[in-house]
């Protein structure tokens, strides 16, 4: 529309303007036209009161001899001052005989002998036999002092009763005359009248030229229509001979003389004219264009405004969806996991009673396999709990500037030989609140699937920067200052079609056993789980970019703590209280403590635990798994027992659970299913290390 609104006006204008040029043209040639017919009519006059002056004069000399005018000087000078003072179109009138002597005239009462006008070409014209009326060239005046205008002549044979050659009687007339009534006539800019002879000599012009000897070319386009027999033309000269001027030009031919009234325009007058009458158009028609380009213009930023409004919503819309999509089946995974946990459980332990009991080589064989099955679906229960984000992390304070360049020799051992890798840090701190090791877990992930995208080789750059999102630029809810983590590798890159799903958990383009398609739903949830975020963009052909965006803490890096009290092992005897509604789970449980040199005492409710406890004053630890039935779960177990008994250790374990991140942040020691009992036996040091300086309290015993 704003195109339309420049170029539909300048067509429009354009067309207008050529409408205009013609019409001014048009205008111009009639008043050509109409300027003909005046200065013809005014001519055709002047030149018949001349042929009307001439046939009097012969009236009054009819009959005389050349003697007899001679003496009769006075009167017939007389005679002819008073028909030239009558027609201030004439200057003289004068009668000569056949030699060319003047017998009278109207300027002189006696006339010299030593004065003659036999040189003269309408004189010898005649003298040759013309017998019409001979219009001469323009001439200069001879005789006469007070006679100085220049002037042409027309004259005509004097009559004799033979019909020999007797003389001529001319009539001169003024130019001036002509160009006055032309310059009354032509006060419009550009105007050109003229009065020419047939074989291009002026008689008159307006404006005066200097020069009125100048005679026009025979290849002029008026000499060339008139050699054609063009009595009457219009034409243009694109320059004019006598001043090299463009004009719009035409003539008319007196009727009965071989004479030429001329009339013209200058062609810049002609431009000037339409030229003005454009700029009329132009003064109310440029500021319209203008307001209503800038009304468009302000329109199509509006339109703008909203297209990009509607583009950011459905960005946001469509990051909503796939965030719902994904947390819809982090849930589900979650909700998996803790039965594939518990399962686990199950299996471990009884693989490990088992490895007691059996010694036969076939069966250790066996055994280790199924410890590596569950070692494997541990793995994957993992990666599955930190992709719903139930998974329990431990955060510290980190510099990436520092850890990323830590991290390249560990990279460089899971990658070929044929990748490199670069690592980019800024100069500057950026410290985030993260678990390492989650963190360490993410980046191997991306290394190892930009491995499989390079199969003939090629670059891994690693690159931390600061940055600070606005919302909708990345995810909406995400402002403020974030650390961005971008991966690039320059591989085969990843299809269109496909980009929005990388992040599900299970989903893969590798071939059947090559990938479980759980590494990217790791780097997600460890992300999400993180207080950031992860996107990724790719070009087919040209690589992949996965950028973990992780929040900026301003807390100080924590350096790690050499312990120096000694470690607190289990006493070897004592009485647990385990808290499980699992009885297999339960079962695999009991085993470990007992190998640990543990009495144990199971309910499968919290509240039958705290009854227990309230009974039992021999209980020295409680181990509780955190998702309970009976209305307690075993984080508020862990609370009420601090309450009550503050000096007795809790351990607590999951297979997955929203609480185990509080119980954590809480103090509590939580235990990952599935354990084995070497993460039981760290467990329970850990806890009872958190024992010390607890004030033992007294139990009801009832």
């Amino acid at each position: 529309m704003m195109v339309a609104s420049v170029v539909l006006p300048a067509v429009l204008f354009a067309f207008a303007s050529w409408l205009s040029y013609r019409h001014e043209h048009a205008v111009a040639d009639d008043r050509i036209e109409r300027s003909l017919d005046i200065v013809h009519e005014h001519a055709l006059k002047v030149f018949q009161t001349g042929e009307r002056a001439i046939a009097e004069v012969e009236e009054v000399v009819r009959g005389m001899t050349d003697d007899a005018t001679v003496a009769d000087q006075q009167r017939l000078h007389n005679r002819l001052k008073q028909i030239v003072d009558a027609a201030p179109q004439f200057q003289a009138i004068l009668i000569s005989d056949r030699d060319g002597k003047p017998l009278a005239s109207s300027v002189l009462t006696s006339i010299g002998s030593n004065v003659s006008v036999s040189d003269r070409t309408y004189f010898q014209l005649h003298a040759r036999g013309a017998d019409s009326t001979v219009v001469s060239e323009t001439l200069t005046p001879r005789w006469a002092a007070t006679i100085v205008n220049h002037f042409f002549t027309l004259s005509r044979r004097r009559a004799s009763t033979d019909g020999s050659f007797n003389g001529v009687i001319s009539v001169a007339v003024l130019p001036r005359y002509f160009e006055e009534f032309y310059g009354r006539i032509g006060r419009s800019p550009g105007s050109l009248y003229a009065l020419v002879r047939a074989d291009g000599t002026f008689l008159a012009r307006y404006p005066v030229q200097s020069d009125r000897t100048r005679v026009l070319n025979t290849g002029t386009p008026m000499r060339v229509a008139i050699s054609q027999g063009l009595e009457r033309a219009l034409y243009t000269v694109p320059k004019s001979q006598i001043d090299a001027i463009e004009r719009r030009t035409g003539y008319s031919k007196l009727e009965g003389y071989p004479v030429y009234v001329v009339a013209a325009i200058e062609g810049s007058a002609i431009r000037a004219e339409w030229l003005a009458t454009m700029s009329s158009h132009l003064i109310y028609g440029l500021p319209a264009t203008f307001f209503l380009f800038v009304i468009i213009g302000v329109a199509l930023q509006r339109t703008r405004r909203l297209h990009d409004e509607a583009e950011r919503r459905e960005a946001a819309e469509g990051a909503l969806r796939q965030a719902q999509r994904l947390e819809a089946i982090g849930q589900l995974t979650g909700g998996v996991a803790h039965d594939f946990n518990n399962l686990l459980m199950i299996i471990t332990g009884s693989a490990q009673r088992l490895r007691r009991d059996l010694s036969d080589e076939k069966h250790t064989r066996l055994l280790d396999m199924i410890a590596n099955a569950t070692k494997r679906g541990e793995s994957l229960t993992r990666q599955l709990l930190a992709f719903s984000r139930r998974q329990t992390l431990t955060p510290a304070v980190i510099d990436l500037t520092e850890r990323l360049p830590e991290l390249e020799d560990m990279l460089n051992r899971s990658l070929r030989g044929d990748i490199a890798i670069k690592v980019v840090v800024p100069n500057k701190s950026c410290t985030v609140k993260v678990d390492p090791s989650e963190l360490e877990l993410a980046l191997l992930n991306l290394a190892v699937n930009a491995r499989d995208a390079m199969p003939s080789g090629g670059t891994l750059t690693i690159a931390a920067e600061p940055v600070v999102l606005e919302g909708r630029a990345i995810e909406e809810g995400l402002r403020g200052e974030y650390v961005a983590i971008r991966v690039t590798d320059t591989g085969s890159g990843i299809p269109a079609d496909i980009l929005p799903r990388v992040f599900e958990p299970f989903f893969t383009t590798k071939d059947v056993g090559k990938g479980t398609g759980l590494g990217l739903s790791q780097v997600y949830g460890f992300a999400k789980q993180s207080g950031g975020t992860a996107i990724v963009t790719s070009v087919l052909g040209r690589g992949t970019e996965i950028t973990i965006h992780l929040p900026v803490t301003h807390e100080s890096p924590i350096p790690s703590i050499v312990r120096d009290e000694p470690e607190v092992a289990p006493q070897g005897a004592g009485t647990v209280l385990l808290v499980e509604d699992n009885a297999e789970v339960a079962e695999v449980a009991t085993a470990y403590f007992q190998q640990l040199g543990y009495v144990v005492k199971q309910v499968t409710t919290a509240r039958e635990a705290l009854e227990l406890l309230g009974n039992d004053p021999m209980i020295d630890l409680v181990f509780s798994d955190i998702l309970m039935p009976g209305g307690m779960n075993g984080l508020e177990l862990g609370h009420a027992i601090r309450h009550q008994y503050p000096a007795m250790p809790v351990l607590l374990a999951t297979g997955y659970s929203s609480s185990a991140r509080d119980a954590v942040r809480q103090g509590f020691v939580v235990l990952q299913k599935p354990f084995d009992i070497g993460a039981l036996d760290q467990g329970l040091r850990e806890a009872l290390r958190g024992r010390a300086g607890r004030a033992p309290a007294q139990r009801a015993v009832g």
